[in-house]
């Protein structure tokens, strides 16, 4: 098969459509990325999709946080760490040295009257919610490469827990649905409304690129049955909206989500990402499960790139992508996103040789 731009190419993989290779993209530390710079091989400020021949162009221009006129309070500061009160109530501790996900403190909403008092009346469609011109910038960059332009997005799961915490929703999934079911419904038609005027002021991405981390080790949050009664008919909300636009989407979800398949797929996902190998997450099982009906982007375990040893990151890519490219519907990423342990010339040589092994146009 002829060579086809990235907008082509991952348009075909999501809808399992032939392909001349599987396509590739990634995501980073922060350190990663300036220990890089630092030893030479990446330059302050240079295109990440540029140097590594990405096929996506991302853009996340959508601002969530309940009430945009709060000034971050710092509450505790020493040399390591920052506790902060945020523009959702939530207190939660920053780490200075090093990235990683902060820890959660403390909320202000822990139950549906806090919702109602500190949150919900906040959560308006406003201009302001939306960065026009870092969605524009990336679009036009993309439009310059023929690069598949995705807006990224926060889901309703992962719009709540900064809000109340993981441990006062999930009490409230089981003992009080109807508030959980209502922070739900609002989130998903404020994202809708958001994009709504995004889209229609700036113009149509490709793709929608959401994030919902649904799970942990070896166990989702929450079981399939509660999941399709209280999380899914917000997915659905936003996933109808963006097919109705003719714009597909590609779900993120950490941890191990695989009993919540089913559902996804009812809600309409085209694609799933990240498929977290040490989560529990089986990309080979997943696609001999739904190969024909679901795309797959990750599921390398990242932690083969740790090693620094090419013989290992060959028989992680050697073993999965034969296999998984089967249905033309693979996209090739970690199975989270590259820590500074990892080299620059290894992480190279996992672009380059994952896309060898992607190649069709040879008959594979």
């Amino acid at each position: 098969m002829e060579s086809m731009t990235s907008i082509e190419r991952v348009q075909n993989l999501l809808r399992r459509q032939p392909v001349d290779r599987i396509a590739v993209h990634e995501h980073f530390w922060g350190d990663t990325i300036k220990d890089w710079c630092a030893q030479g091989h990446i330059q302050p400020g240079e295109s990440l999709e540029d140097h590594f021949g990405y096929d996506f162009q991302c853009a996340g221009p959508l601002n969530m946080v309940a009430d945009l006129d709060f000034e971050p309070e710092v509450v505790e500061e020493n040399e390591e760490t920052m506790l902060v009160r945020d523009g959702n109530g939530a207190l939660l501790r920053r780490y200075k040295t090093h990235d990683t996900t902060p820890e959660h403190v403390d909320f202000r909403v822990q139950d549906r009257a806090g919702w109602e008092e500190y949150i919900k009346p906040y959560l308006k469609p406003e201009h302001r919610r939306i960065d026009f011109e870092a969605y524009r910038q990336a679009r036009d960059a993309a439009r310059a490469k023929d690069r598949f332009f995705t807006c990224y997005a926060v889901n309703v799961f992962e719009l709540m827990h900064p809000v109340c915490g993981h441990e006062y929703m999930l009490m409230g999934m089981a003992m009080d649905p109807d508030w959980i079911k209502d922070m739900v419904a609002t989130y998903a038609q404020l994202t809708i409304d958001l994009m709504e005027i995004l889209f229609s002021e700036v113009g149509y991405p490709d793709g929608i690129w959401f994030f919902d981390d649904m799970g942990f080790k070896q166990r989702p949050f929450f079981s399939l049955d509660m999941y399709r009664e209280i999380i899914q008919p917000g997915h659905k909300l936003t996933i109808d909206y963006a097919h109705s636009k003719n714009i597909q989407v590609i779900m993120h979800s950490c941890g191990y989500i695989a009993p919540l398949v089913p559902g996804l797929l009812e809600a309409g996902i085209d694609c799933l990402q990240v498929i977290e190998v040490k989560a529990g997450m089986d990309l080979i099982e997943l696609y001999k499960q739904y190969g024909d009906r679901l795309s797959f982007f990750g599921g390398m375990d990242v932690r083969t790139l740790y090693t620094n040893d090419k013989a290992i990151i060959d028989r992680e890519l050697e073993r999965k992508i034969p296999i998984v490219k089967g249905n033309y519907g693979y996209l090739l990423h970690s199975d989270h996103s590259i820590p500074n342990q990892v080299a620059y010339e290894n992480y190279r040589y996992f672009v380059e040789r994952g896309l060898e092994l992607g190649s069709y146009r040879n008959g594979d």
